[in-house]
């Protein structure tokens, strides 16, 4: 199971702590204001008030013993700049950091940030389901319980036809389209056999593309 810590709890960071908790992950959601951190208190792992600011807070919250940090403080670029230094020289292996823009962007980018998202360019519940899958390659939401999944092959549909695997009654996904770095196979036929190196496209419920991350 993996771990986050996610500081700032407004809209995006809120969000983005509830749809890791809901995918499975352990969080620890941290923010300066009370009233943010009550509010979430009953949706993640574990909600604590502080400030990422001061070293010792998030040392003493062992915050090196996350996968993963989501600086998620809004629009104050030397906050975020402090932030993402602390967790740098706490040994934080991977963190990523929310941008107001393209100059904020550049800024984190060179501080050597993992990834930088700007909200209003990457939904919440994307980055959710890339972070909390080593599988998942794309998600793009359709609706609120819809969506498409890209996704490696599992090794145990390898040398199986869709008409072998019948997905759509097991598992109540359609494979839409399959690529294998050459080329993509729009609405493969019922006799393909999928292949090792192939990446599949699969249609489904949230619920369902959940099953499908897990085999």
């Amino acid at each position: 199971m993996k771990s986050y810590i996610v500081i700032g709890l407004g809209r995006f960071g809120s969000s983005l702590a509830r749809q890791l908790c809901e995918l499975g992950a352990q969080v620890l959601a941290m923010d300066v204001r009370s009233d943010l951190v009550q509010q979430l208190a009953n949706d993640v792992t574990h909600a604590v008030v502080g400030d990422a600011q001061d070293k010792e807070v998030l040392r003493s919250l062992g915050a090196r013993n996350f996968d993963c940090a989501v600086i998620a403080i809004g629009d104050d670029l030397g906050a975020s700049v402090l932030v993402t230094m602390n967790l740098q020289e706490l040994g934080v292996p991977y963190i990523v950091c929310k941008a107001h823009d393209e100059t904020h962007r550049r800024v984190l980018e060179k501080l050597g940030v993992n990834r930088v998202v700007i909200p209003e360019q990457e939904h919440a519940q994307r980055l959710a389901r890339s972070l909390s899958s080593h599988n998942v390659l794309d998600y793009i939401e359709l609706s609120q319980d819809y969506g498409i999944l890209e996704v490696p092959a599992p090794a145990g549909w390898v040398g199986k036809t869709l008409k072998e695997l019948n997905v759509r009654a097991k598992l109540g996904v359609n494979i839409i389209a399959v690529g294998n770095g050459k080329k993509m196979n729009v609405s493969p036929s019922a006799d393909y056999r999928i292949q090792s190196g192939d990446v599949l496209s699969v249609l489904g419920d949230n619920l369902a593309l959940k099953a499908v991350q897990q085999l």
